[in-house]
């Protein structure tokens, strides 16, 4: 069967513009025009993605991200955000919501296709045979295996999940909360703190004297996994 869209939005022109490329690209489109509508509906459909407008009446789309991670039944639809709100801090706020990509309006169509798939791609990977690569790091999910250049990498179960994740979302920046709830699960506690000692045990293992540190602390945000770091 076709995967099925939810877009959120309450201007009928882009829900149109939305509803057009996403059908002709072979999916099917549901539409709901405000927050709490598209709890509903997603509650009663279960989309394969959401489209979610930030600015939306009566609830608003950061708002819906938040109930929608916290609904048992509903906190792993993937969800998009999309707003004109393109200032960092808005864009980290978006994503410390829940949110799995943020887009910028205005956006190509064939850009927010791409971004679609490559979203659903990393909610439902395939785990035989899938080879991660960024940069010179190569992650063997099927044989449990990292390499960088032609060096192996030994990591640990927990770096191993982390830099995983890292490579699902080269370049996206994570706060330690957010690395606790995908890594080590929201149901186990962990001090935030705790994220810091194993970036370092995974820095330890990528980075020999000659390697440039691929992992970018950002300041009061948390890490990404960026070629550019050391720059």
């Amino acid at each position: 069967m076709k995967p099925l869209i939810l877009i959120v939005e309450d201007e009928a022109p882009i829900v149109t513009l939305l509803r057009y490329n996403l059908e002709r690209e072979g999916f099917r489109v549901i539409d709901a025009g405000d927050g709490e509508e598209a709890m509903l509906v997603a509650a009663e459909r279960r989309p394969d993605l959401i489209l979610l407008d930030w600015m939306l009446p009566l609830l608003s789309g950061i708002e819906a991200c938040r109930r929608l991670r916290r609904a048992p039944d509903l906190k792993n639809i993937p969800i998009i955000m999309l707003t004109a709100r393109g200032e960092e801090g808005d864009r980290i706020r978006g994503l410390n919501s829940g949110a799995d990509d943020y887009i910028t309006k205005p956006f190509s169509p064939a850009e927010l296709i791409a971004r679609v798939r490559a979203v659903m791609r990393r909610a439902r990977p395939s785990t035989e045979d899938e080879i991660l690569r960024f940069a010179d790091l190569t992650m063997d999910l099927a044989a449990h295996r990292v390499k960088r250049s032609e060096r192996d990498i030994h990591l640990g179960p927990t770096e191993f999940r982390l830099l995983r994740h890292f490579l699902e979302h080269p370049g996206r920046v994570f706060s330690r909360e957010q690395l606790l709830d995908t890594v080590w699960g929201p149901d186990v506690y962990v001090e935030p703190r705790t994220v810091d000692v194993h970036i370092r045990r995974l820095r330890k293992a990528l980075n020999s004297d000659n390697d440039d540190d691929m992992i970018r602390t950002v300041r009061s945000a948390g890490y990404a996994l960026d070629a550019n770091a050391a720059a």
